[in-house]
């Protein structure tokens, strides 16, 4: 049988396709490997579940230290967010908001991540510095700054939240995207009714 290139996209596109979830051990171990300039957007990403331009925007001012609330206001370059519901605060754990607060130091002051030199560090520093640090943390080469907005989903989905919730956790438009994407994850019905 002959496949031509463009049948053999499409038979991929049809396929299901099911996000990488990577352990609590592995987000840990990337954290500790990237530069520590990096850290807090592994820190967004897998428990705020920012998306990648808007972990790289993060400003200071965006988060309450004090009550654990992060609040994307932009994504990288002054774009704005995906979507209204992007613009929605995200509680976070009160040791992440002390490790947050941490890294203002490295930078210059007013965003979260910076590079080397102290300066903001912008999405293609953020994912170099994952892809330089993935094999270390025992991730695939396939891992990138997304999959932690997918261990963040599967956090939610593990501790028993709703699909609503978990929607709002992850500002998706609608509760249809969340199951689509996460919905392998929650358990089936006939296993929670036992």
């Amino acid at each position: 049988m002959v496949t031509f290139p463009v049948e053999a996209r499409c038979l991929a596109a049809e396929r299901e396709q099911r996000p990488f979830v990577a352990t609590t051990e592995q987000v840990w171990a990337l954290y500790e490997a990237v530069p520590p300039g990096v850290r807090p957007a592994i820190l967004l990403g897998a428990h705020a579940g920012l998306r990648l331009a808007e972990a790289a925007a993060m400003r200071v001012e965006d988060v309450d230290f004090a009550t654990g609330v992060v609040s994307p206001s932009i994504q990288w370059g002054d774009e704005p967010l995906k979507s209204d519901k992007s613009r929605k605060p995200i509680p976070i754990p009160q040791e992440m908001a002390h490790l947050l607060a941490k890294a203002i130091q490295l930078g210059d002051g007013r965003f979260l991540d910076s590079d080397q030199w102290g300066n903001p560090a912008g999405p293609w520093t953020i994912e170099r510095a994952i892809r330089a640090c993935r094999e270390e943390a025992g991730l695939t080469n396939a891992f990138r700054f997304h999959d932690l907005r997918h261990y963040f989903a599967s956090l939610l989905i593990a501790s028993g939240l709703d699909v609503k919730v978990v929607q709002a956790r992850l500002r998706h438009a609608s509760a249809k995207t969340t199951l689509d994407t996460y919905g392998h994850l929650w358990p089936d019905r006939d296993d929670s009714s036992r």
